[in-house]
């Protein structure tokens, strides 16, 4: 089976979309998943863990995900959001991707708290028109409350938040709970996507 590693970057930006999904979960499975004893920021016990930062960060996964990304977000958007610190690559690799093809994406990053100085802004990133569309990214959703926060903290700066997409979804209550606040959610990947393939490259 091929890694991420086995094609290069310009590589990765030709690839038909099956493929990078293809390439994007072996990377998952290689850098981000683990299985033991896990306590998650919900406070849950978990018998696995997906560190996502191991694959936003890595350069291969960058490419990969701004690509996938790119390609889900609804017309006329606007920007893309997520809550630090989490989001902040994936927004970062969606803007810069869509520069790539012409599309002008501006990315926003929202604090968990204000900050602490000058302006005490909880978004930070170009002012938009009040109103505009925004997507807020998620890397890993679980029960939904950190991208919940940043549709909250967005929504009260005027822009529109309607939509939420993520790279996995644990199936633990996030895409009800979505549901419920009347936001669109999708995932590239669900659990059991992981769990079945990091089971056969296991062997």
């Amino acid at each position: 089976m091929n890694s991420p590693q086995d094609a290069s970057i310009l590589e990765l930006i030709k690839l038909p979309t099956a493929a990078l999904r293809d390439r994007l979960l072996d990377l998952f499975c290689q850098a981000a998943y683990q299985e033991g004893d896990f306590v998650l920021s919900s406070g849950q016990k978990s018998t696995y863990y997906i560190n996502g930062k191991q694959v936003t960060l890595h350069p291969d996964g960058a490419v990969l995900v701004g690509r996938l990304l790119l390609e889900r977000l609804p017309e006329k958007t606007t920007a893309i959001a997520g809550l630090t610190l989490g989001a902040d690559p994936m927004v970062t690799a969606v803007s810069v991707v869509a520069a790539y093809t012409g599309q002008r994406i501006t990315p926003l990053i929202v604090r968990k708290e204000a900050k602490g100085h000058g302006t005490r802004a909880y978004i930070e990133g170009p002012t938009l028109p009040e109103g505009s569309p925004v997507v807020v990214l998620e890397d890993v959703v679980t029960t939904g409350q950190s991208a919940w926060k940043a549709v909250e903290r967005l929504r009260m700066a005027g822009y529109e938040v309607t939509h939420i997409l993520a790279l996995v979804d644990r199936q633990q209550g996030g895409a009800e709970f979505y549901a419920e606040k009347g936001l669109t959610f999708d995932a590239l990947f669900a659990i059991a996507d992981l769990q079945a393939h990091y089971a056969q490259i296991q062997g």
